[in-house]
């Protein structure tokens, strides 16, 4: 790719876990079928050690959207792991305008916290601070009428943290209003991410690791031009094309290597989390709960939680029968003022 390529172009790098939404979200921004994507159809896919580039037009930009497996769960085998970092980041080089973590709003969200932790220490604070844009999927799960900032600030603390780590920064791509509102939703999430890098006061991310990444791939481009053209050295610069320089740079970006990541000390032994210590047992019981009152109808969430919440105090029998009264009185009560106010 040449430079001017390089730099006109927004770099997106979306991570999250197995079922998330990643593909959708690719597919989504880029407007591709769902069969371009899984069988890399299309002459703008690139695939390597498992992760995904394509590269296309979205809201009048030129985009490249690179999707990664889920490198940073706890039973990932640490050799593939630093394959998928180093995959991941060659093919985001010279470095990433934003990371996009799908986040499923009907999941709890300590493998995010965990993600984002990682990416903190691989990359730098930067990376999460500046260049991260947390993307919500799953918002179907929500009532019709539910606006999902309520949702977040009502329900979902441990959301609204992801959110607070990533300088305020969210979106989601998913409506019950068609392919012309998913339009306007990609616009913004662009804009958002050029307002990201404007306020980041850089190009895109850049650290140790990104330039090591660029430097390797830009080393294997010379490499693989030479290989085609049959010639020990470089050709001048001026005697080689655009589109082979594209063409050897793409090849160069699947087949650098591993990187220097030290995996080891960057991911703790499984089931201990790298920055925050464990939550209490209050705290644990409380989550469970905001994440089992989100299956509820919207209006009787409020009293199931109040319910549980008076069980959950008192305790014993008694605490479980008194709550369950508080919660069906709460509910009775909210159902005969909505009767009266219609």
């Amino acid at each position: 790719m040449s430079a001017s390529a390089s730099q006109t172009e927004l770099r997106l790098v979306v991570l999250g876990r197995t079922g998330a939404g990643k593909a959708s979200a690719v597919s989504t921004i880029l407007g591709l079928q769902d069969t371009q994507q899984d069988t890399q159809q299309g002459p703008e896919a690139a695939v390597t050690q498992g992760c995904i580039k394509h590269r296309g037009e979205a809201a009048g930009r030129q985009v490249a959207v690179v999707s990664s497996p889920a490198w940073f769960d706890s039973d990932c085998d640490p050799a593939e792991r630093r394959r998928h970092i180093s995959s991941f980041i060659s093919l985001s080089s010279p470095g990433p305008h934003a990371f996009l973590l799908c986040v499923p709003v009907n999941q709890p969200a300590d493998g995010e916290a965990k993600a984002l932790d990682v990416l903190t220490e691989l990359l730098g604070p930067s990376a999460v601070s500046a260049h991260t844009i947390i993307l919500f999927t799953h918002t179907e799960e929500l009532d019709e009428d539910e606006r999902l900032e309520d949702y977040l600030v009502t329900w979902r603390k441990d959301l609204g943290e992801l959110v607070e780590r990533c300088g305020d920064r969210y979106h989601t791509l998913e409506t019950r209003s068609g392919t012309a509102a998913e339009g306007k939703l990609v616009e913004e999430l662009l804009e958002k991410v050029e307002q990201a890098v404007a306020e980041s006061g850089t190009q895109h991310l850049s650290c140790s690791l990104y330039q090591e990444a660029e430097e390797r791939v830009r080393e294997r481009q010379a490499e693989v031009v030479r290989q085609r053209r049959g010639k020990e050295e470089s050709p001048p610069e001026g005697d080689v094309t655009e589109e082979e320089m594209e063409a050897a740079r793409e090849e160069a970006e699947r087949s650098v290597g591993d990187l220097d990541v030290d995996v080891d000390s960057i991911f703790p032994p499984a089931g201990v989390s790298p920055s925050s210590a464990a939550p209490s047992f209050l705290w644990v019981l409380w989550e469970k709960l905001t994440c089992w009152t989100k299956w509820l109808p919207s209006f009787v969430r409020r009293e199931a939680l109040l319910g549980a919440l008076v069980g959950l105090f008192v305790g014993g029998p008694y605490g479980g029968m008194m709550g369950a009264t508080v919660g069906s009185v709460a509910t009775e009560v909210k159902r005969r003022h909505a009767q009266k106010t219609k």
